[in-house]
């Protein structure tokens, strides 16, 4: 019998960490520093607003500290400190009227926390998951079923509230879907691709249970998630990373597991870039949308899930093969994203003069982008500070749209240099309409319509201008944007943003997206009781009021715990960063 059908331990304390594998943190650090020198960046000088502060200054260390004198210690500190605010006995501020630190518990906690409860999945007594949607107005469709990047925020929620083992167990349950035969039509698909999500079936009769995996077959389009493994890798790291539990990683089945999806990354062909090929509805955008090719989304999650496999890649034969492909790729993923997918004003103008039909390695227009191709919003929409990692790039096309997720993610992972990731967070503030408006977040920027919508979605109706994935406002996305923010030392961009969320999320029934320029509307087909939108409640408002935390920064304050599971589980937060 498997290891993977039998209960795995969990461990219930920390482990003390081998050798090996303080090295490889040491060396991903140093390969880190190293990949932080961009071949050519903007320099520009902005004015800090006066509540705005480096990390140094907030936390008392640098942002990529000496490692502490042992990764145990460091581990006990982080989780004693944040002891009493997950602790079973004060989960999610249920017992009592205010947190520890005198700030009322916000009103959204409780119902968010039931909420989510209510979403669990089980599978023979345990729980494995989130459903997508708790609302039962609409057609159901695949809602019902548990979705691996939609379970991400709601793992984070889990992990910072104490509670690892649905976590545990969604991460065993998918390994067991990712070894099945995989075959859509008479086509069989990668041994590594994990499930887009699954389905735990009742069989009354029978009294048992069964569970049933998507891996393209049923989904709009029939193409395959790419985004599932890199999600999957990242909460294999961030469980780790809670928990102090290694055994789950050091698994033979999780290793393995790893290494699969690796190799449907990492293996040579015919290509010329260090990005991969993908076809349009892989990710979170998972219809037409126009992002066939390398799109950002992608890209910064391969480039996390890399650095995330560095650390809990085994140090034997297999592994050193793994850590050496992917220490080069990460190398070259680096310079050609930060190359040439990076756009600010500088390039902006560099690109409306570039030469086209230019031959030879000396070329300047690489990838022979006509000048005429570019549309006419970008001239209004790009600031004089700040700048951002442009959607796509292959021959002869560049989608200059915004993708929101892509570049905060670039931001977690370092994918983005300091210099580059201040520059995204100066465009957020200087297009704060556009980006944010009433509610945030805008997924895409700005939306397509009129001949150009019929062409690049197929003419699709649920992607119409300013709706869905189209130019809407998902809730979910403000997750990833105040981790970014507090990496930055931006605390104010996201109190802003946290402030107006919280101000129609529970009033208007946790809803998927909304639609509308500002966000302003409710999506004309967004599900009610959306499990991520109610995860990502619970990461914002859980524990101390986020406002009132960022309010609040000084030497001797603490983070609200989401902050500090967020920013924990990224690969360059592996010690404590608490002071």
């Amino acid at each position: 019998m498997s290891s993977l059908d039998g209960d795995v331990s969990q461990n219930g304390s920390l482990k003390s960490v081998d050798a090996h594998r303080a090295s490889a943190e040491i060396e991903d650090l140093d390969f880190l520093r190293s990949l932080d020198k961009p071949p050519k960046l903007l320099n520009m000088e902005r004015q800090r607003s006066c509540d705005e502060r480096s990390l140094n200054e907030l936390f008392g260390v640098p942002l990529l500290s000496p490692r502490p004198s042992s990764r145990a210690e460091s581990n006990f500190r982080l989780i004693d400190h944040l002891d009493g605010l997950y602790s079973p006995g004060r989960r999610s501020g249920f017992n009592t009227p205010r947190s520890q630190y005198g700030f009322e518990t916000h009103p959204a906690v409780a119902e968010a926390w039931d909420a989510l409860r209510r979403s669990l999945v089980f599978f023979r007594g345990q729980p494995v998951g989130t459903i997508a949607a708790l609302d039962n107005t609409g057609e159901q469709l695949n809602y019902d079923q548990v979705f691996v990047r939609d379970f991400v925020p709601s793992a984070l929620a889990f992990l910072m509230n104490g509670e690892p083992e649905v976590v545990k167990n969604f991460i065993l349950k998918t390994l067991r879907l990712q070894s099945w035969e995989k075959k859509i039509d008479r086509f069989h698909l990668g041994e590594g691709v994990m499930p887009a999500s699954f389905k735990v079936l009742h069989d009354p009769v029978r009294n048992s249970e069964t569970l049933m995996a998507d891996f393209g077959e049923s989904a709009i389009g029939r193409v395959a998630p790419v985004d599932s493994g890199f999600w999957w890798i990242f909460l294999l790291r961030a469980y780790t990373k809670s928990t102090g539990d290694t055994s789950l990683a050091e698994m033979p089945e999780c290793q393995k597991g790893m290494r699969l999806i690796l190799s449907l990354c990492l293996s040579e062909g015919f290509d010329t870039f260090p990005t991969l090929l993908c076809a349009d509805g892989c990710c979170m955008i998972d219809r037409r949308m126009g992002v066939y090719g390398y799109p950002i989304e992608i890209q910064a999650l391969f480039f996390m899930a890399l650095r995330c496999a560095l650390l809990l890649l085994k140090q034997d034969e297999e592994g050193k093969e793994f850590v050496e492909r992917i220490t080069k790729r990460l190398h070259a993923l680096s310079f050609h994203m930060r190359s040439y997918y990076w756009i600010d004003l500088k390039q902006l103008n560099d690109i409306y003069r570039y030469k086209t039909e230019e031959y030879s390695h000396t070329a300047v227009n690489k990838f022979n982008v006509i000048p005429d191709s570019l549309p006419e919003w970008i001239f209004d929409f790009m600031p004089v500070h700040g700048g951002y990692f442009v959607g796509n790039v292959s021959p002869a096309k560049m989608d200059f749209r915004w993708f929101c997720m892509g570049n905060c993610i670039a931001i977690l992972s370092s994918l983005a240099t300091p210099e580059q990731s201040t520059a995204i967070m100066d465009l957020i503030e200087s297009r704060w309409e556009e980006l944010v408006g009433e509610m945030p977040l805008k997924v895409i920027y700005p939306a397509i319509e009129s001949h150009e919508w019929r062409i690049v979605t197929g003419c699709d109706p649920k992607n119409t201008r300013w709706s869905y994935h189209n130019g809407g406002s998902w809730p979910v996305l403000l997750w990833l944007l105040t981790a970014a923010c507090i990496k930055t030392g931006r605390p104010q961009i996201a109190r802003r943003a946290i402030e107006l969320a919280e101000t129609r999320l529970v009033k208007d029934n946790w809803p998927e997206y909304y639609d509308g320029k500002l966000g302003r509307f409710v999506g004309k087909q967004a599900r009610k009781f959306q499990t991520w939108s109610i995860a990502d409640g619970n990461l914002i408002f859980g524990g101390d009021r986020a406002r009132s935390s960022l309010l609040t920064y000084s030497s001797t304050s603490h983070f609200d715990h989401v902050f500090c599971l967020s920013i924990c589980s990224m690969p360059e937060y592996f010690f404590s960063i608490l002071p």
